[in-house]
C-alpha cells in the first residue's frame, strides 16, 4: 500500500472551482474534483499553522490545552507510527515554520524529510545593508528578510514551491515499483506573501496604479477598494501556480499507474480572508467560515469513489485515522479523529455531530454542519488560561524565564498517557471578549452577515459544545473562561449571545478613520518610539499591559497604536483614551 499527501496553506475553498466559483483558473483543482470524493463539510479543528500540524499527527485537537508549540512527549504521530510498522514515511516541504522553536519535533517523525528555503520571512540569505524596500508594521524584520530571500527567486524553477513539488515527485518516481510508502508533499502557497511570477499575474488583468501589496496585514481592511481588489488578484496568481504543481503529482498518478493502489489526499490548514467582512487574513478576528471551512479531496484505491460528493461533518483530526486504517495499522485510543469513509453506502459518513474548532486563548467554536456557535469568553479579562506543556516553546522563541517562574505540574489529562505536564500562566494577543458570543445559519446565511440571537437555538449549540470540550478533556478552566459549567448540564442563565449582544455590534462597526487622530497625537507614533520615552511609556503600559511581554512586543514594536487596533488589539475606545493622553504629554 502506498499514500500522497498533498497539503497546501491557507488555500481558500469558496474561490475554487470544485466548489463552485469561477474567481480562480485551476483546471487541475477541477481534474482532481473528477478523480476523487469531495467533501463538502470538511473543517479545520485547532489553528492556525502548527496547531493543526500537531492535529495532523495526533488526530487530537489541542488548541484547548495550549498554544503554537511542538508535539508533545505523549503525543501519538502518525507518520510516526507509520513508521515504527515498516512504512516509510519521506517529507517534502518548504514550510519554514517547521524549523522555529515552535515547530521542532515534527520533521523528526518522518523516516526521511527534505526542506526547501525562501518562504515569506524565513532566516535564509544574510545581507546586513538594508534593501530598497518600505519596512512597516510589525513585519519590519520579517518583511526585510523576505525580500532579500525574493532577489534569490527571479526563476520558478529556484521557488521553494517549485522545489517542493520537484522533490515529491522524485521520491514517486524513484519508489514507483515500491510498497509501504507515504509521501507528504507540503507546500507554504498560496499563503502570504504572494509571491509569483508574471505567467500567473497574466491571467488576471487589471488596471493598478498603487503600492506593491501582496503581504496584507492580519487587520482590518483600511486599503482603497482597487488595493483590495489587486491584492485578491495576487493571491489567486498563487493559487493557480499551485494548481500547476497540483497538476504535476496528478500526471504521475497517471503515468506511474498510482490511482490502482495509492490514497491520494488534498487538504489545507485553513483559509484566508481577503477583504471579507472587512478583515485581512486570520487569527485576528473571529474564525469565519472562509477560514474554517475548508477544501479536501480523497482517493480510495479499495473503493474506487471518483466524481462524488460526501455532504460528512469532517475535520483535519480526521487525517492521521484514515491514513492509518490504509495501512492497516490500529487507531490508537486517543486519537478523536475518525477514517473518512468513501464507501458506496455510506460515501464519507462518519458519525459525527458536531465539529469544534478555534485558537488557544480565542473563541471556542462548534457546527452542527449548519449552525456555528462561537463562544467567546465570558468576562473582559478572557481568564483563566492555562498551557499545559512539557515543551515550553513558542513560535520563535522559548518560554521565557518569567513565564516558567510560577509553573507547577498539573494532574494528568486522559490523553497524556498518565505524565504529569506543566502549567502554565497563558497569555494571547487577542481577546475574543470585544467580538462577542456570535451565532449563524450557514444555510440561510453563508456569509455570516446576519447573526442570530435564538436562545433554543443557542442552548441547543451550547450543549453541544460542552459535550464536546468534555469528550476532549478540555481543562476545567477552560469551562471556567468561557462560562459553561464544569458539572451539569448548560441552561438558559449561561447564554451569552443575547448579554454580549453591544460587543458583537461595536465589533462589527468600522475603525474610526485615521483622520480622526491628530498628527500630533502620538496614535500615528511606532509603539517602539513611544516606550522609547519614560513618561509616554507609562500611558501606554497603563492602557496597554500586554506590551510588557517580551514577545508580543516583539510583534507590535515597529507598528502604531493606530495599526494595532485595526487588528483589535486596541478597542477604539481605548485608541481615543491613548490619544487624548499622549496629546496632553
Amino acid at each position: 500500500m502506498r499514500a500522497v499527501m498533498v497539503m497546501f496553506d491557507s488555500l481558500n475553498r469558496h474561490m475554487l472551482p470544485p466548489y463552485g466559483s469561477d474567481e480562480i483558473v485551476a483546471p487541475n483543482f477541477q481534474r482532481l474534483a473528477e478523480r476523487t470524493v469531495v467533501f463538502d463539510r470538511f473543517y479545520a479543528g485547532s489553528l492556525p499553522c502548527m496547531p493543526a500540524r500537531r492535529e495532523l499527527h495526533t488526530g487530537r485537537h489541542n488548541f484547548l490545552h495550549r498554544s503554537w508549540g511542538p508535539l508533545e512527549p505523549w503525543d501519538d504521530s502518525m507518520p510516526e507510527l507509520l513508521k515504527k510498522a515498516g512504512v516509510h514515511t519521506h517529507l517534502a516541504s518548504d514550510h519554514f515554520h517547521y524549523w522555529e522553536d515552535g515547530g521542532a519535533t515534527y520533521h523528526s517523525r518522518y523516516s526521511t524529510w527534505e526542506f526547501f528555503r525562501g518562504q515569506d520571512g524565513d532566516p535564509w540569505k544574510g545581507r546586513v545593508d538594508t534593501p530598497d524596500i518600505p519596512l512597516k508594521s510589525f513585519r519590519g524584520a520579517v518583511h526585510r528578510q523576505d525580500a532579500i530571500n525574493r532577489g534569490y527567486l527571479q526563476r520558478q524553477a529556484d521557488h521553494p514551491q517549485s522545489k517542493t513539488f520537484d522533490a515529491g515527485l522524485e521520491f514517486i518516481r524513484t519508489n514507483a515499483s515500491a510498497d509501504d510508502w507515504f509521501l507528504q508533499i507540503e507546500c507554504f502557497d498560496p499563503h502570504e506573501p504572494f509571491f509569483t511570477y508574471d505567467e500567473y499575474r497574466a491571467l488576471y488583468p487589471h488596471n493598478y496604479d498603487g503600492p506593491d501589496f501582496d503581504w496584507p496585514p492580519y487587520q482590518r481592511v483600511t486599503e482603497p477598494e482597487s488595493q483590495v481588489e489587486h491584492a485578491r488578484n495576487e493571491y489567486k496568481a498563487l493559487v493557480s501556480m499551485c494548481d500547476r504543481s497540483l497538476g504535476r503529482v496528478l500526471d504521475a498518478m497517471d503515468e506511474h499507474h498510482l490511482w490502482e493502489d495509492t490514497l491520494l489526499i488534498v487538504n489545507t490548514d485553513h483559509g484566508f480572508l481577503l477583504g471579507e467582512h472587512g478583515w485581512w487574513a486570520k487569527s485576528v478576528q473571529p474564525w469565519f467560515d472562509e477560514l474554517v471551512h475548508l477544501p479536501a479531496f480523497l482517493w480510495d484505491p479499495r473503493t474506487k469513489q471518483s466524481g462524488v460528493r460526501s455532504d460528512a461533518l469532517a475535520q483535519t483530526i480526521d487525517i492521521a485515522p484514515t491514513l492509518l486504517r490504509h495501512f492497516g495499522i490500529e487507531t490508537p485510543a486517543d486519537m478523536q479523529g475518525l477514517p473518512l469513509r468513501t464507501e458506496d453506502d455510506q460515501a464519507g459518513h462518519a458519525p459525527r455531530d458536531g465539529a469544534l474548532f478555534g485558537i488557544y486563548g480565542g473563541h471556542v467554536n462548534v457546527t452542527d454542519g449548519r449552525y456555528v456557535y462561537m463562544r467567546a469568553c465570558a468576562a473582559s479579562g478572557n481568564t483563566p488560561l492555562e498551557e499545559f506543556t512539557l515543551m515550553p516553546t513558542h513560535m520563535r522563541s522559548r518560554f521565557g524565564v518569567n513565564e516558567l517562574l510560577h509553573a507547577e505540574l498539573a494532574s494528568p489529562f486522559g490523553f497524556t498517557k498518565g505524565v504529569r505536564p506543566l502549567r502554565v500562566a497563558g497569555r494571547t494577543l487577542y481577546n475574543p471578549f470585544r467580538f462577542g458570543t456570535l451565532l449563524y445559519d450557514l444555510e440561510t446565511d453563508p456569509k455570516q452577515e446576519k447573526p442570530l440571537q435564538d436562545q433554543d437555538l443557542e442552548l441547543r449549540m451550547l450543549r453541544l459544545l460542552a459535550r464536546l470540550l468534555r469528550e476532549t478533556d478540555a481543562p476545567r478552566s477552560q469551562f471556567e473562561r468561557l462560562g459553561i459549567p464544569w458539572d451539569g448540564e448548560p441552561s438558559e442563565e449561561h447564554l451569552l449571545v443575547g448579554a454580549q449582544r453591544d460587543l458583537s455590534e461595536a465589533a462589527a462597526a468600522p475603525l474610526p478613520p485615521r483622520t480622526e487622530f491628530a498628527a500630533d497625537s502620538g496614535v500615528h507614533t511606532p509603539i517602539r518610539t513611544l516606550l522609547g520615552d519614560p513618561a509616554a511609556r507609562t500611558v501606554v503600559h497603563k492602557h496597554l499591559p500586554i506590551l510588557a511581554d517580551t514577545e508580543v512586543l516583539g510583534f507590535v514594536a515597529g507598528t502604531t497604536l493606530y495599526d494595532a487596533a485595526a487588528t483589535a488589539m486596541i478597542p477604539p475606545r481605548v485608541l481615543r483614551a491613548l490619544s487624548a493622553e499622549l496629546a496632553a504629554l
